[in-house]
């Protein structure tokens, strides 16, 4: 079969080489993955195939079908985005226009590139949301991107990316930020769209994802593929030092305290840790939705309580009761032993530096404007701690000088980390803290985090749609649905023996790398 997308020796420089000597096809009906660290060139490599580097591009073949890209001009290439090919962008938390409804963003391409009436328009709209897993297709097209959940927001992105049915679809990191449910149906999804001829392009750092989908994978590093071949192959019998490091970075299987990097100290772990964080029947209404419904937990000194659950379960707004940046309708949070909900701001400010919290989307929550070094002293209240601060999540005290855009993804999540941990609260609340890293940092960043716990005695309420993710920080586990606990209790017991259909459900779901026959 001819290849309908073929790169040979591709190469992108900005300045310096980030992109050297790559070489692929991609047949129709085929999905062809890219996996790497952060900076490995992956995303460039993509985004070549769009016009849409902003690099110098140089390739002894770059050809979509007959379209020679290096060559094309820009209405060319304009023809060929969104009609023949389709772009999940990684960056889809923020890929909306936050002034428009999000049903505007997924008709425009069909008002453009299609002869539909609006009526059709609008019917085939709310049929592409379907079809991503968008609950309540009509309300959701009307809502404006900041009025949906991230994984909401994402399968818009996705919707839109599909809206002219694409003979290739560039999906880069399509289910960052989905839970285990949702992302099962949005791969069943590319993969009926790839069984009906349309060939995928997989960016992730998921690699059971990429077990599932791809049948051909490239492992990149530094700008060069290191390892290639079939999928099952590479993943289970990986040849690189640098490929099977990347799988032994998997925190899935893998035990509570076991290094993903290194082995660890040894540990003592205290006896019936005093509670410091407890919930009692929360609930919380937004007009007709019901958020979060009667939820109760504990969270003990220095443990980790993992909450899973699928987008618009009620978790983020649970975090943001426990934090009091909302108010319950019903029930109470006690911080410490002493009230933390129901009562005023000003009895609470005292108190704020004992609970802190750490976002999925670190570089969006700094200030532009400002130094790492100025981001870290506000934090601390002098500017004379920041080094020591940088060092103690594994930083050099040189990157204060710089600002957050200018650093890695890896980077930015440890100066959120190090500007959380400056007040030296008691509790973290972290809200899906390693979803957009690729493996290899993301296995850094729990280290350090169970680091941290371990020298500062934390407590960490963690949020995450990764069971992997989930099962190897938590000491204990709160599954939620339609904004109430379905399931609780000890994390292994949990996983091993699920007593609520919905965490069936979720385990089921969760896609698996492959082993060695």
């Amino acid at each position: 079969m001819t290849p309908l997308v073929s790169v040979r020796d591709l190469s992108v420089s900005f300045g310096a080489p980030v992109v050297s000597g790559v070489s692929f096809d991609i047949e129709p009906g085929q999905c062809v993955a890219i996996v790497g660290e952060s900076g490995s060139g992956k995303s460039v490599t993509a985004r070549a195939l769009l016009g849409l580097t902003g690099g110098a591009v140089t390739a002894s073949t770059l050809r979509f079908d007959t379209t020679d890209i290096a060559d094309a001009s820009r209405r060319q290439l304009q023809r060929l985005r969104g009609r023949h090919i389709g772009f999940i962008s990684q960056g889809a938390l923020v890929a909306l226009d936050p002034l428009r409804p999000v049903g505007r963003e997924i008709a425009d391409p069909l008002r453009l590139h299609t002869s539909l009436s609006p009526a059709e328009r609008q019917a085939r709209m709310l049929e592409l949301l379907a079809q991503v897993g968008m609950p309540n297709p009509a309300l959701r097209a009307s809502q404006r991107a900041d009025e949906l959940s991230g994984g909401l927001r994402q399968r818009a992105v996705i919707a839109s990316a599909i809206a002219l049915q694409p003979r290739l679809i560039i999906a880069d990191e399509p289910t960052t930020a989905l839970d285990t449910t949702v992302q099962a149906g949005i791969l069943e999804l590319l993969e009926r769209l790839r069984q009906e001829g349309a060939a995928v392009l997989l960016i992730s750092h998921d690699l059971a994802v990429v077990s599932r989908l791809a049948s051909q994978v490239l492992v990149m590093s530094e700008g060069r593929v290191v390892e290639s071949g079939p999928t099952h192959s590479v993943l289970s019998a990986p040849q690189h030092p640098y490929t099977r490091r990347l799988i032994a970075a998997v925190p899935a299987g893998r035990p509570r305290f076991s290094r993903l990097t290194e082995e660890p100290p040894a540990l003592e772990t205290p006896v019936e840790p005093a509670i410091v964080l407890a919930a009692q029947g929360l609930s919380r209404r937004f007009d007709t939705l019901q958020a979060v419904d009667g939820v109760s937990f504990s969270l003990r000194r220095g443990r980790t309580l993992g909450i899973v659950g699928e987008s618009g379960s009620g978790k983020t707004t649970l975090a943001r009761l426990v934090l009091a940046l909302e108010p319950p309708d019903a029930g109470q949070v006690s911080l410490l032993g002493e009230p933390w909900s129901g009562v005023p701001e000003s009895a609470r400010r005292a108190r704020r530096p004992r609970i802190g919290a750490i976002y999925q989307d670190a570089v969006s929550s700094f200030d532009p404007r400002w130094t790492v070094g100025r981001i870290l002293a506000d934090a601390l209240g002098d500017k004379e701690g920041v080094p020591a601060l940088l060092e103690s999540v594994g930083l050099s005290a040189a990157l204060a000088a710089r600002r957050p855009r200018h650093l890695s993804g890896g980077q930015q999540q440890r100066v959120a980390i190090a500007r959380a941990i400056a007040p030296r609260p008691d509790i973290l609340i972290c809200d899906e803290p390693v979803s957009s890293l690729d493996v290899s940092v993301q296995a850094q960043v729990l280290d350090l985090l169970d680091d941290l716990q371990r020298s500062l005695g934390l407590s960490y309420l963690f949020i995450t749609h990764d069971l992997g993710v989930v099962r190897h920080m938590s000491d204990d586990v709160l599954v939620m649905r339609h904004g109430r606990i379905v399931e609780a209790g000890a994390t292994e017991a949990v996983f091993r023996a699920p007593q609520d259909d919905y965490t069936k459900e979720l385990l089921a779901s969760a896609p698996r790398l492959p082993t060695a026959d």
